[in-house]
């Protein structure tokens, strides 16, 4: 059974809201459990364990601290934290400088997996660049969730999408200040995906487009989440897979167009992506 203890009278300025999901958002859907806009009057304190939720929060204001996965971790103005109720945690805001949050309480479709790859690469209190984002799509569950309308699980569900795409993509290129190092990316990127079925060499790269081989491998993938081997491999395979559709070619043909000058290795690359040979892929989408 969930456990929790909230040692504080309700703040009248603290603005909640709680829905209750439909069976049918239960199955489909991400669903909003509660959200609300807290102004903490006092040394606001919460703990909870077995809790079947997940929570976000950014704090806008004063200060706090988390305490998740036996660790306690400070919070202030422009953190945000992100944590699987289940297990055991509590948050507390300070009794001089109380804070001020948005958060959301949420569950549903695929929360779970998305939680496990955010926990994989984050750590659960984390400082954005911008809060902006977050607090935009807070504002807007709350204000989506202030009424109720025949669409309102379903917009709910998509901004609470958005909101996980945000968390998973929180050190994103888009949300960085270095423009110039965006831009040359971007070209690069093109470069690679106009060339791709030809010889693509990491020094070349680097030389071309004047950047540090070492600082290029580490914001490439940064900023797309794959490799620049990764990339092309996954280029070349998708190439590969529509010749062996839409053309007669043999496997031996097709692995040459792609860019790959061993077609054993290209074999063993086309069965890693996709759990079939070459000839059982062709047959299966030809039948």
């Amino acid at each position: 059974m969930p456990q929790h203890t909230a040692e504080h009278v309700p703040n009248p300025l603290d603005s909640r809201i709680i829905k209750t999901p439909s069976a049918v958002a239960r199955r489909t859907f991400f669903y909003l459990q509660e959200c609300g806009h807290l102004k903490a009057g006092d040394s606001h304190h919460t703990s909870r364990q077995n809790l079947q939720s997940f929570l976000f929060a950014v704090v806008l204001n004063g200060k706090g601290t988390l305490t998740y996965e036996g660790q306690t971790r400070p919070l202030n103005a422009g953190d945000c934290f992100f944590i699987d109720c289940r297990l055991a945690h509590s948050y507390q805001s300070d009794a001089q400088q109380p804070w001020e949050l948005l958060w959301v309480h949420f569950n549903g479709c695929t929360t779970e997996e998305y939680y496990k790859l955010f926990s994989a690469e984050f750590p659960p209190v984390f400082r954005p660049v911008s809060t902006l984002k977050f607090i935009s799509l807070l504002q807007e569950l709350m204000r989506l969730n202030s009424e109720t309308y025949a669409d309102t699980e379903i917009l709910t569900s998509g901004l609470l999408a958005a909101l996980l795409t945000a968390l998973l993509t929180v050190n994103s290129i888009s949300d960085e200040n270095d423009s110039a190092l965006q831009a040359k990316l971007k070209t690069i990127l093109a470069h690679i995906d106009a060339n791709f079925t030809t010889e693509i060499r990491l020094d070349e790269l680097a030389k071309r487009f004047d950047i540090s081989k070492y600082y290029l491998t580490r914001e490439f993938k940064r900023a797309y989440g794959e490799t620049i081997f990764q990339h092309i491999i996954s280029l070349r395979i998708n190439y590969a897979k529509r010749l062996l559709r839409f053309t007669d070619k043999s496997v031996e043909e097709i692995s040459s167009l792609c860019g790959f000058n061993d077609q054993s290795y290209f074999s063993k690359q086309f069965k890693k992506a996709e759990n079939v040979t070459c000839l059982a892929f062709r047959r299966r989408w030809r039948d």
